[in-house]
C-alpha cells in the first residue's frame, strides 16, 4: 500500500515559529501512524509539485501586520493556479502564531483556501498573544490528528 502524503507548509522565521514546524512534524510521525509520509516545506521553496503530490496539507503561518506572513501569500501566489483543478477537495488545517489576534490572517487564508475549494478538516488554530508552551502541544496534536485522519481514510 502506497503511503499517503501529508504536506506542512509553515513560515517559521523564529525559534519559537520552527519549535510550532517541528512539533507539527512530531505529531504527524507519531509511531501509531503507519501509513503516512510527513514533509515539511518552507513557503518559499514550496511547488506546485509538492502541493500535487499532498494527499493533505496543513498551513502554518505567523501574523504579519494582521495579514498572514509574505513567505505563505507568495506560495499561494506561485502555486493556486497551477494546484486548482487537479487538488480540489484537498484536506486541510491551519495554525497561526498571533500576536495579536489572528483574525485578519485567519480571514485572508480562509479566502484563498475556499478559492481552491479545500476542506477544512478543523477550524484553524490561532495561538495568540505571549509564547506559551502549550503551543507546541495544541500544534503537535494538530499534526498527529491530520495524519491519522489520513492514515484511517476519515479524510
Amino acid at each position: 500500500m502506497t503511503p499517503k502524503q501529508l504536506l506542512i507548509v509553515a513560515h517559521a522565521p523564529s525559534p519559537n515559529t520552527r519549535k510550532l514546524a517541528e512539533a507539527a512534524l512530531r505529531g504527524a510521525r507519531h509511531p501509531d501512524i503507519e501509513q503516512v509520509e510527513t514533509h515539511w516545506v518552507p513557503p518559499l521553496e514550496a511547488q506546485p509539485q509538492d502541493v500535487l503530490q499532498a494527499d493533505a496539507i496543513i498551513l502554518g503561518t505567523t501574523e504579519n501586520l494582521g495579514y498572514m506572513s509574505g513567505a505563505l501569500k507568495d506560495f499561494f501566489d506561485r502555486c493556486y493556479y497551477p494546484v486548482l483543478e487537479e487538488k480540489q477537495g484537498l484536506p486541510c488545517a491551519l495554525y497561526i502564531r498571533a500576536g495579536m489576534d489572528g483574525t485578519g490572517t485567519r480571514r485572508a487564508v480562509e479566502s484563498i483556501v475556499t478559492g481552491l475549494r479545500w476542506n477544512w478538516v478543523q477550524a484553524p488554530l490561532t495561538l495568540r498573544g505571549d509564547w506559551q508552551d502549550d503551543f507546541e502541544q495544541q500544534v503537535e496534536e494538530l499534526g498527529m490528528y491530520m495524519a491519522a485522519g489520513l492514515d484511517n481514510a476519515v479524510f
